[in-house]
Formats: C-alpha cells, structure tokens, sequence
C-alpha cells in the first residue's frame, strides 16, 4: 500500500509539473495579448548562465558518484546534465549586448542541449544487466568525450553559420526542428519521469521523487521551446523552468547524507548485491603502547609517514582503499567485478605493503610495525544506513575473517586464508601456520604466512 501510495505521489507531483506550464503555454498561444514582451539581455544572461552553472555543478558531482562507484546510471544521469549544461553555455553566448550576440546556432542550443540530455536520461531510468552496466562504465571516457565534441562542434558550426544556422531561429526550418525536437525530448523524458517515480515508489528516496519531477519540468521545457514567442512570457517560461529542474535535483541532493549522497539513484547491484572479492587488512603490532608514550604529534607524523607511501601503492598495485582506522587500513580488490585475478592482485600487494612499510621504518626503529591479513570469497556488497548516516560497505565472513587473519599475523609478515591461497597460482610459497582458533570461528581456522608469489606474477 505504501509503495503505491509512494508512486502515485511521485506520478502526481511530475504530472502537475508538466501541466502547469502546458496549460500556460496554451493560454499564451490562444491569448496571444497576455503573451507580453519583455527583453531584458542580462536578466536573460544571468538567468541562462545560473542554469548552465547549476547543471554543470550537478553534472560533476553525479560524474564523482558515478566514477566511485562505477555505476552506469549515474554516469547516464552525469552526461545527462553535462549535455544541457554545455548547449545552455552556448546559447547564453548569445544574448544581445552581452559576450557574443545574436548566433541562430547558439539561439538553437537549447533544445539540442535538451534533447541530447533527455536521450541520456531516459536510458539511464532503466534497470540494466551487470554486462551492460559494465560495458556502459568501461565506455566513460569515450562517453564524455563524444558529449564534448558535440558541444564544440555546434559551436564551431554555429560560428560559421553551416546551413540550416545561417536562418533566423523563426524562420520554417529551424521552427520545424524545433517542433520534431519537442515531440522526442518530450517523450524520453516523460520516459524517464515515470522510471524514477518508480524508483521513488521502491525505495522511497526523496531525491528519486525530485528527480521524476525535474525530469518532467524539462518535458514542459522542451514543448514550450517549440512555441514560444521571442522575448514573451512563454519564452522565459522555458528558460525558468529548466533552472527550477536543475535546482530541484541540487536541492533534494543537498539534503541527503554527504557520504553516497546520490545513492537513491544507485542501480540494484551498486545499491545492494554479491560479489567475490579480496581483502587486506593491516594495523600496526603495538600502536597502544606506543601512543601511550609518545606525543600525539608525533604519533600523527608516524601514521602520515606510513599511509602517504602505503595508500597511494595499494591503488597503484590495484587495490581500493576502503577505509583508513586509525593504524588501520582496510582493501579490497573486485569491488566492481572487473578484476578476476583479486586474489593474486591481493597477495602481490601484501608483501609490496611490508617491503614498503619495512623502508619507511628503517630509520624509526621505535615505530610499530605492521602485521598483514588477507582473505578471499563472496562478500555482500551496498549502501549501509539510511538518510541520517549512510556509507557503501562490504560485509561476510570473508571480511571477519580477513580482520582475524590479520591479528594473527607476526609483525612484518602476511597471513593468507585458504580461500586466498586456493585462488594463487602454482609456485606460491607458503608457511603453514597452526590450525587457529579465532574469534568468532567455531572451527579452528587454516591459515599461512604468505612468503613468496611465482616470479612471473611477482
């Protein structure tokens, strides 16, 4: 009942969005008087300019979100918004009076920049599979590139007046685009307001139901681009509710949690799924002791001596740094699926780990030193928390287990589970440790001190 009434909500609030602005479109077109004229060049500028700003800031947060996470709606969402946000630069440029002036490209950019924005966006309001969500991701950068070269190439064609931009905007066949333009924007993004209304009816985020409304305010956009009069209250009825949109979407983001602030957008696998992954666990053997001893400035300048060399090499040998406690690090490799080899990547990355923070300490023989557990298997993966508080987390024995492994290591050296060591190749050389009998484990646990990985995977 309450997902229905959610969804109705949703439909509702999107539905008298787009029928406001229809039906003062429509008065103004059958009342062409109360249409009236107002040409106002720097009201228009700073209006369009603040639109484009709004969307641009919003493109690049949902890009951030998309890249930390890897999820191929965001991403749609992100190129989205870069798309309007670059054609409403454009068209800003062409204010009368201000910066460049009167360009029939430039004028034309908005419902370009709209309906390449709603193509991105309906596509992204769907539930895509785990290979085409990867596909899609592994595609970003070519992606953001193409949204760029379009943008500068209506630029450059506009500038150089390439037919049909070398009419007035007013004239048949760019009034005839605009209409054909209006029909498809209108439709993708009466697409996109109805999956996002849903998404809203599931899961309850306010920043899914802003999103089908924004989605539907940019439908109303499209259509009264179409049938405007320059300079008329039905032209800046556009221009205003493009802003209102884009501020929508700011707004709701703003109020949500910092950390996964556009998580209620999440496709089901980033939001909550299962995956296979390694995990490395490191904390320094003694650090209460010697924290006790030593000033807290000094305990500070330790741990930056350690993690600016030991945080930057787990990245670069493949690793994500899930999270830094204290003398602890956490990381995990195939956190998003792409890395079938996580465990060799794992162990190759442990013993770099000792052999680094051995050359840090060298000089420091009082430090601590560190003591290094890694573990591998199925883990559960998503968004832990709600509104007040809320952080994407792995959970699952394998994680327990991997923390445990490493409070058993001696200091210096790595231990592995047997979930890791079954995934390493021939060749590795191991320590088999005594069967150990760990927090948690009814079992007593089998487990070795990882000395050494074959020379082609060193």
């Amino acid at each position: 009942m309450q997902r229905a009434w959610r969804e109705n909500r949703a439909v509702q609030g999107a539905a008298i969005a787009l029928a406001v602005p229809l039906a003062l479109l429509a008065l103004l077109r059958v009342r062409p008087a109360l249409d009236a004229v107002w040409r106002n060049h720097p009201a228009h500028f700073w209006l369009v300019l603040t639109a484009a700003g709004v969307a641009t800031t919003l493109g690049y947060a949902v890009t951030v979100a998309a890249q930390r996470r890897r999820d191929a709606r965001l991403l749609l969402i992100a190129l989205g918004f870069t798309a309007s946000a670059g054609f409403l630069g454009l068209h800003a440029l062409a204010t009368p009076g201000v910066l460049l002036g009167p360009n029939a490209g430039f004028e034309f950019a908005t419902p370009v920049g709209l309906v390449l924005g709603s193509a991105a966006v309906a596509a992204s309001a769907r539930e895509f599979s785990a290979a085409t969500a990867q596909a899609i991701v592994a595609r970003t950068r070519a992606l953001r590139a193409s949204v760029a070269v379009i943008v500068v190439g209506w630029a450059v064609a506009s500038l150089a007046e390439v037919p049909p931009l070398d009419e007035p905007v007013a004239s048949g066949t760019l009034k005839g685009w605009l209409v054909a333009f209006a029909i498809v924007g209108a439709a993708a993004y009466g697409t996109a307001a109805v999956g996002y209304a849903r998404l809203y009816r599931d899961r309850g985020a306010p920043v899914a139901r802003a999103f089908a409304i924004a989605c539907a305010l940019l439908a109303g956009a499209t259509i009264t681009v179409a049938f405007a009069v320059n300079w008329g209250i039905s032209w800046w009825e556009w221009h205003v509710l493009m802003l209102a949109a884009f501020g929508l979407v700011a707004t709701a983001a703003r109020q949500e949690w910092h950390e996964e602030r556009f998580s209620a957008l999440y496709l089901e696998r980033t939001l909550h799924g299962t995956g296979e992954v390694s995990v490395l666990f490191a904390d320094l053997q003694g650090f209460t002791p010697f924290s006790e001893r030593t000033d807290a400035q000094d305990v500070h300048a330790m741990l930056n001596s350690y993690f600016s060399r030991l945080v930057p090499l787990m990245q670069e040998l493949g690793g994500h740094v899930h999270q830094l406690i204290g003398d602890a690090v956490m990381v995990v490799f195939n956190p998003h699926g792409d890395q079938p080899d996580h465990a060799v990547l794992a162990a190759r990355a442990a013993l770099a780990f000792q052999d680094a923070a051995q050359e840090v300490a060298t000089a420091h023989p009082d430090w601590p030193r560190f003591r290094v557990g890694v573990n591998s298997g199925e883990v559960a993966s998503g968004v832990l928390g709600d509104r007040g508080h809320r952080k994407h987390g792995i959970t699952g024995d394998t994680v327990n287990l991997a923390a445990r492994l490493e409070g058993e290591a001696p200091v210096g050296k790595v231990v592995i589970g047997e979930g890791t060591l079954d995934r390493l190749p021939e060749g590795t050389v191991v320590q088999p440790l005594p069967p150990l009998q760990v927090k948690g484990k009814e079992q007593p646990v089998t487990a070795h001190v990882l000395l050494a990985l074959p020379p082609d995977h060193r």
